[in-house]
């Protein structure tokens, strides 16, 4: 689907990323765009999402539609740089792979956690020893696919995975986001999340 910026933050991320193709274009600029999910480890910025999940939860809720890795976001980057000359310029969602299929987004709508269930079987068991509850409905899904048939792209973090860990007793953040850690977006802390947004 195209893209509909809802506010300036999105509006200027077009228009980004129309420069780059215009100056791959007329200028011959190796040049590619990647449209990287979430992979801050900082806390969310809306409010009354913090208030229903705890951190780690909503972050492992995000690995089925919208977030992914640092170390998938690295290995992205290292691939698009060494196949933007012979590929010209692209758009790719780089983005943890999800576990659903199209026959599945009606469902997501409203029964997500049975349509996990069905995707990723057990997942409800981990979760409830954690105190963890899955969102009731997903509205998007960005899906990587072109990324990985085109890159050669093959993330190694999503929901399976991170399920995985958990079952190990391991953290669900990679060893590469752990040692990276959180840089925070300011210096300064703010009384209502990580940075000052319009309601």
């Amino acid at each position: 689907m195209a893209p509909v910026p809802k506010n300036i933050y999105g509006v200027t991320k077009a228009a980004a990323e129309d420069l780059c193709q215009l100056f791959a274009r007329n200028q011959g600029l190796a040049t590619m765009v990647l449209r990287t999910s979430r992979f801050f480890p900082e806390e969310d910025d809306d409010r009354s999402v913090r208030a229903r999940y705890t951190d780690d939860n909503l972050k492992a809720n995000e690995y089925l539609h919208r977030r992914v890795d640092i170390e998938d976001v690295v290995s992205a980057h290292l691939l698009a740089a060494r196949r933007a000359p012979s590929l010209g310029f692209r758009r790719y969602i780089i983005s943890a792979t999800t576990p659903f299929l199209p026959e599945d987004l009606a469902g997501l709508r409203a029964h997500a956690p049975l349509v996990v269930g069905r995707r990723v079987p057990g997942y409800d068991a981990i979760y409830a020893q954690r105190g963890w509850t899955m969102t009731q409905g997903i509205d998007r899904v960005y899906v990587n696919q072109r990324a990985r048939d085109e890159l050669g792209w093959t993330p190694r973090h999503d929901f399976a995975a991170l399920i995985a860990r958990l079952v190990a007793g391991e953290d669900i953040r990679s060893p590469l986001a752990r040692l990276i850690g959180s840089k925070g977006y300011h210096g300064e802390s703010f009384s209502d999340g990580p940075y000052p947004v319009d309601a």
